[in-house]
């Protein structure tokens, strides 16, 4: 009552916000005159001048008026579209870095238009980020002539796309791309060997499209690209022998969770042992499985049985199969064929979730894609380690100015203020939407749900509405797909198996008679018309390749027969959008029923549910079947109540807590690793912009001389001391320095090694030349950041899941995250400092008829969370050849070959493979 008073009093949130935005349509529509009054040669220059001005001091914000007014009249010129004053409401709120609501079929593809107009006169360039190749292609050619009759240049990102395309796509002044592939060149960039070989430019401005599901669904998995490590398909194939034989703990049936000890058993002395009645539990909700101390007594046998081990799992040569086990039973219990992932050409594709398509290139971490390669009995491809990783909050955390735009964006408001600063605005539409919403059906078991779906597509069918179908699976859809051809009715399926053919499927999604089936819709950018598409009509007459008057002459012929079947699809009530399930989240199911009922045509929507699906089953109230049941639901008939109703949303809300919660722990672990990132990108671009390299590293190696002298202790006697530094140099240069005179201090002894030090290189470098010896030093640099930083990123890994384990010491996981994680972060570049400062010292120059040169192999790697694309270490090291008179020379070791085995040289007293030659 407090909230729709205050509201009526003060207004709500979309009202202060619309007041804000009326003034900028207003004084856009007053520039309309001037924009038609103008050539179509004139546009360009205009452009010419609006950059002029911004160069000489002219805000944006000044600009807008006349540069909104541009775009709407050069979009009316070249597409026929017009911008509705709504777009224009859009656009600006597009350009002040917020997130723009508007429902599906209001046109956000146009929209954006302006804003990345109005934006790209400041020349640094503007992306605009879409989900999938398909939609950054079709955008890009579809808004493409807009910006070039503007006088702009307009690129497009793909993954299967070379560097110098790429490259060239940068360059430009739009640039269409998918946030996967932003993403994974920052990475790539990042791993590059020059300056040179960088395609992405900085971040400045960035739109977003389907934003909730880029920065929301997607955020809680990384970015990683990853190269191959060492094949461990011997073990997945020895733990998926055995995940059959283990046995599942025993749930009790009146409650249907597992039997658990009684918690005041455990002070009672005669209390009998409680029997863990299986193997293993599953946690359906977290994809998890824990295992039992049976289980594991169990699985020891097994695999002793199996010949796969010999001993106890305990071993330190075992332990590592409780991991391929607890992965083979994941993989065989919690992950299914046609829900989950596909198998195509004898590859396990993964399958988007949120969107019903396969994710090309994807694999699942952690072992679990070799367990479910194993599982299929198709060929195991070995694990990767991770070289790069990035978590999209942070990628586009980097970016200037951010704004996205999406239907359903309201319900995440909250997520979006604190995670990314971002408003959230709500356009309204353009013409009143009077799709009517049904209240869900709600059946008491699977079965009476798919027979009343059945029955309902039969009817509407018959009167020849068009139906669309929407389920959350690829298995759902095949299934009913199959009903659907027992009964004799014509459909088609939209899913991950035959997505090629999306854009035709949805352009007669909307025709009279239309049955479609389709898995997740959210983010696939569709607009299905009531009539089918008249472009595709026209298109399939004069064929793509027509000119613009074959074309228009192919609109004039269909356009009857088209307007003719849009008026009887609207007679018959446009487009029903039937919902197979409810979603875990809101928004997809918003998404699904926002593809009826666009620019005022009308449409009809309802979601059918039963309480054995997944959301219900896992995330409902334990006692809604129990009280179902007994009010006599068994007998197929279906229940409206505002308490389902209610039970619903609240599943819904819990599953959305907890996938914020997800995020926000993802976020907060990667808070961490990116300042460590940051640093480590930003040290290897002045390494690799650095001319004068090796003034740095003298440097380096200035300071660890004054580190071993000012170490000592100061009761140290002169002749020890003097003992002692000169076997720490020898220690840690290899380099024989001749003693000071007795009663040398602590001063004298740093300016003497320092002398020494920089005698020692100064003699290389004349032998060399300064510029071959900065290429040798940078080479080298590059190359132990490289694996050095892939090293700490599994560190890191590692840290994080032990630190899980120190909460039950009350202790803060992500406090001993952060100390241990800088504390190892630290000990990394000051392994890095040293290296670099010892090769200076020690390497040795001898003259060879060939002059220096190595080569890197290239190196495979895999991109998860993501659509496929090569990426080769393409970094040649540099040749260090004389310049002058300076003949070749070759960088030889100077000193024996020290044994992985053997003491390290630098005195630490650890092997030399656990400490200086653990990445050589």
């Amino acid at each position: 009552m407090g909230t729709s008073l205050f509201a009526k009093l003060f207004g709500t949130k979309q009202d202060k916000d619309l007041r804000t935005l009326r003034p900028i349509v207003h004084e856009v529509n007053n520039e309309d005159a001037w924009a038609k009054a103008l050539k179509d040669e004139e546009f360009p220059l205009q452009t010419v001048l609006f950059r002029k001005q911004v160069a000489e001091g002219a805000s944006l914000d000044s600009l807008l008026p006349k540069a909104f007014a541009l775009a709407r009249e050069a979009a009316s010129r070249v597409l026929g579209e017009r911008h509705y004053d709504v777009q224009i409401m859009g656009a600006a709120v597009l350009h002040r870095g917020q997130i723009l609501e508007m429902k599906t079929g209001e046109g956000k593809t146009l929209t954006c238009v302006p804003s990345a107009y109005l934006n790209s006169l400041e020349n640094k360039g503007v992306h605009i980020v879409t989900v999938n190749d398909y939609l950054a292609r079709r955008d890009s050619e579809w808004m493409g002539p807009i910006y070039e009759f503007l006088g702009l240049t307009v690129g497009v990102i793909l993954s299967d796309m070379d560097t110098e395309a790429k490259r060239k796509a940068y360059s430009a002044d739009i640039t269409y791309g998918t946030n996967n592939e932003f993403g994974f060149d920052y990475l790539r960039d990042n791993m590059k060997w020059s300056m040179q070989e960088k395609i992405q430019p900085k971040h400045h401005y960035c739109i977003i499209d389907e934003i909730d599901s880029i920065l929301i669904d997607e955020a809680r998995t990384p970015l990683i690209i990853s190269g191959q490590s060492e094949d461990d398909s011997a073990q997945v194939m020895g733990a998926q022998k055995i995940a059959a034989f283990l046995t599942e703990c025993e749930k009790d049936p009146a409650t249907g969770e597992y039997y658990e000890q009684d918690p005041l058993a455990r002070f009672e002395r005669n209390a009998q042992p409680f029997e863990e009645r299986g193997d293993y539990k599953l946690d359906e909700k977290q994809k998890k499985v824990s295992f039992t101390n049976q289980g594991m007594n169990h699985m020891e046998e097994l695999l002793n049985k199996s010949k796969v081990i010999t001993g106890s799992i305990y071993d330190d040569e075992n332990f590592e199969y409780v991991h391929y086990v607890t992965q083979a039973v994941k993989a065989l219990r919690l992950y299914s064929d046609d829900v989950d992932y596909v198998v195509v050409d004898g590859q396990v594709q993964i399958v988007d979730e949120f969107t019903g398509r396969i994710l090309h290139g994807r694999r699942y971490s952690d072992g679990l894609h070799q367990a479910i390669e194993a599982k299929e009995k198709i060929k195991i491809l070995g694990q990767n380690k991770t070289l790069a990783t990035i978590t999209f909050q942070n990628f586009f955390r980097m970016y200037d100015k951010i704004s996205g735009m999406t239907g359903t964006a309201d319900t995440e408001a909250p997520e979006f203020l604190k995670i990314y600063g971002l408003d959230v605005v709500v356009i309204p539409t353009n013409k009143p939407i009077v799709r009517e919403d049904h209240p869900d059906l709600v059946y008491y078991n699977e079965q009476f749900k798919i027979q009343a779906i059945c029955e309902e597509i039969a009817r509407v069918h018959k009167i020849g509405q068009p139906i669309l179908v929407g389920t959350i699976s690829i298995e759902k859809s095949e299934m009913l797909s199959l009903l659907l051809k027992r009964m004799g009715i014509k459909h088609e399926v939209l899913n991950a198996k035959n997505h090629a053919r999306e854009a035709l499927i949805i352009e007669e999604a909307g025709a009279k008679g239309a049955v479609t089936i389709a898995t997740n819709m959210a983010g696939r950018g569709t607009d299905i018309k009531l009539g089918g598409s008249l472009d595709a009509r026209a298109r399939r007459i004069c064929g793509t390749e027509a000119t613009a008057e074959e074309y228009a002459q192919a609109i004039k012929q269909v356009t009857p027969a088209w307007a003719k079947e849009y008026e009887e699809v609207k007679q018959l009530g446009g487009l029903y959008i039937m919902g197979t399930e409810r979603h875990e989240s809101r928004r997809i199911d918003n998404q699904l029923r926002g593809r009826s009922g666009r620019q005022g045509d009308p449409g009809t929507s309802r979601f059918y549910v039963s309480l054995d699906d997944s959301l219900m089953r896992l995330f409902a109230s334990e006692n809604i079947r129990g009280i179902l049941g007994k009010i006599g639901m068994q007998d197929g008939m279906p229940i409206e109540h505002r308490m389902l109703s209610n039970a619903i949303e609240k599943a819904q809300r819990r599953v959305e807590d907890r996938n914020f919660e997800i995020r926000k722990h993802l976020l907060d672990y990667d808070d961490v690793l990116n300042e460590q990132r940051n640093y480590i990108y930003s040290e290897r671009d002045r390494i690799l912009s650095e001319e004068h390299l090796l003034e740095r590293v003298r440097t380096s190696c200035h300071e660890i001389a004054s580190e071993i002298v000012d170490a000592l202790p100061k009761e140290m006697k002169d002749e020890d001391m003097a003992v002692k530094i000169l076997e720490e140099i020898q220690a840690e240069f290899h380099l024989t320095i001749p003693p000071l005179e007795a009663g040398a201090t602590k001063e004298e002894y740093k300016n003497h090694l320092k002398k020494s030090i920089d005698e020692e290189i100064d003699s290389k470098v004349i032998q060399t030349g300064e510029k071959p010896f900065n290429d040798f030093l940078r080479f080298n640099y590059l190359r132990q950041i490289d694996i050095r930083w892939q090293d700490h990123l599994e560190a890191l890994e590692d840290l994080r899941d032990a630190v899980g384990l120190r909460s039950y010491a009350q202790k803060n996981p992500l406090v001993e995250y952060k100390v241990e994680g800088f504390e190892i972060f630290n000990e990394m570049l000051e392994g890095i400092k040293h290296f670099i400062a010892n090769t200076l010292v020690r390497v040795q120059i001898t003259r060879s008829d060939d002059s220096y040169s190595r080569k890197t192999a290239a190196h495979k790697t895999v991109e998860s969370h993501r659509p496929q694309a090569a990426f080769a270490n393409s970094g040649q090291p540099a040749r260090v050849s004389g310049g002058g008179d300076v003949a070749p020379v070759t960088v030889r070791r100077s000193t024996a070959k020290v044994g992985r085995n053997d003491p390290c040289p630098c005195g630490s007293g650890k092997k030399y493979k656990n400490c200086h030659g653990k990445n050589v």
